[in-house]
């Protein structure tokens, strides 16, 4: 079964830090290359960053680039976002999905397989 789930969100004040998990099965992770999107109230979902297969490359949005750590750790089949020094235009629910293929991509339609979300509020 195809499964990711997505855990760590919740509250926090503005320049703060949460790390979120994705939990995935293996026939969703060896070999394929990660990402995490994010969807705000009224507006389109976005991407934040993806880390490629085996883990060597990483790629960021410009609004989340030098703030935001994607990692992986392939033995467990986890993928993580670290995010720091948060800000309120952060808040959104936040998306894992893997990709068809190992190298990096911002392209959503390059996904295949996503999680329920886990929503991040950050306060002001």
């Amino acid at each position: 079964q195809v499964q990711l789930v997505e855990s760590g969100g919740g509250l926090v004040q503005a320049g703060g830090s949460l790390r979120l998990s994705c939990a995935a099965s293996g026939r969703t992770f060896s070999n394929y290359a990660m990402g995490w999107f994010r969807q705000a109230p009224g507006k389109e979902r976005e991407f934040v960053a993806s880390i490629s297969w085996p883990g060597r490359s990483t790629y960021y949005a410009d609004s989340v680039k030098g703030r935001f750590t994607i990692s992986r750790d392939n033995a467990n089949y986890t993928v993580y976002l670290q995010m720091n020094s948060l800000k309120p235009e952060d808040t959104a629910v936040y998306y894992c999905a893997s990709r068809t293929g190992a190298g990096i991509s911002f392209r959503i339609y390059e996904y295949a397989h996503w999680g329920q979300g886990t929503q991040v509020v950050v306060s002001s």
